[in-house]
């Protein structure tokens, strides 16, 4: 099998491995950063590639497909594909696959776990207390947070990521609440979760709130200012979804204003941009998008989207494909 794949940037290096040992020609861009629009289009006109495994980082569109009139499938390193245009894709011929990976649904609802923790303990404000060399001894009223068990955790989104969440969540004595627009039954009968048929119903009764839906013209602020003022005051919001489902702005001003108590943000509106004004609040943690980075599910990720590449070169539809 004698194809040309370009991967637009390093990852783990099974994807690599597992397409050279197909036979396939693969190139690797060589700088560490996001290729420009206008460099991608330059590297894919001149390369005759038959593949190309993207990143979310990369926009995939219609000039992207001109340029590359060779190219028949764009895998996705990634769960997510709201980078590549579908519609566009589906109506030229082109498959677009993704890499629903077991291992990065884990790491993210730890990392979704980790960041309610640190929140409710306030241990990233009390580690920059410590390292400013502001600690002068064990004082009662220093950093007192909020008790973890017990608490109501309200998840927008149960698939594979928010069930994960709730499982964890359950089993360290929180209650589940969960909207979605299908109910989760199995969720019900094993973590004694309640169904809320809303948002609206779901923020007034959750002492965290996370996001775990994908990024859709119906979910772009689904966070805004009239959702964040139905939330309790003393709650939290954790996003490890996509960036655009809250306002940032509005979430900014939630957060000055005490409409509530903190926030954990690993994606952003308008990545890899940070506002200026979350940076500047003590009461949100920012981690830069690293939810699903762990090594197993990276390898993982990097597996599924090289075996898209290889089942649709030797003539298979791929398991993931998103654009049929």
């Amino acid at each position: 099998m004698s194809k040309k794949v370009f991967i637009t940037r390093n990852i783990p290096d099974i994807a690599v491995k597992m397409l050279e040992a197909k036979g396939c020609e693969v190139t690797v861009y060589a700088k560490d950063q996001v290729a420009s629009p206008r460099e991608l289009r330059k590297i894919l006109e001149r390369g005759g590639y038959d593949a190309v495994l993207s990143l979310l980082t990369d926009r995939i569109n219609s000039s992207v497909f001109d340029a590359a009139p060779t190219v028949r499938i764009y895998s996705n390193y990634a769960t997510g594909f709201d980078n590549i245009d579908l519609a566009e894709a589906k109506k030229r011929g082109i498959v677009v696959a993704n890499a629903p990976s077991d291992k990065a649904s884990e790491a993210v609802a730890e990392h979704t776990i980790a960041m309610m923790l640190a929140l409710s303990t306030r241990i990233v404000e009390a580690n920059d207390f410590v390292r400013a060399g502001k600690y002068e001894g064990w004082a009662p009223m220093n950093f007192v947070g909020t008790d973890f068990h017990g608490k109501t955790l309200g998840l927008v989104g149960t698939g594979r990521i928010g069930e994960r969440v709730a499982f964890f969540a359950s089993a360290l004595g929180i209650k589940i609440a969960y909207t979605d627009v299908v109910r989760n039954e199995r969720l019900e009968r094993q973590c004694g979760a309640s169904y809320r048929a809303s948002i609206e119903e779901l923020l007034p009764v959750s002492d965290f709130v996370s996001l775990h839906v994908p990024l859709l013209d119906s979910t772009r602020h689904l966070i805004d200012e009239a959702r964040l003022a139905l939330m309790k005051p003393t709650a939290f919001l954790i996003n490890t979804a996509r960036g655009p489902v809250v306002d940032e702005k509005a979430l900014e001003n939630a957060l000055r204003k005490g409409v509530i108590r903190a926030a954990a943000i690993d994606v952003f509106e308008f990545e890899p941009k940070v506002s200026r004004g979350l940076r500047k609040l003590r009461n949100v943690i920012l981690t830069p998008h690293i939810a699903s980075a762990s090594i197993e599910a990276r390898s993982q990720m990097a597996e599924i989207a090289a075996q898209n590449i290889i089942d649709f070169l030797e003539g298979r539809e791929p398991a993931y494909v998103v654009n049929k």
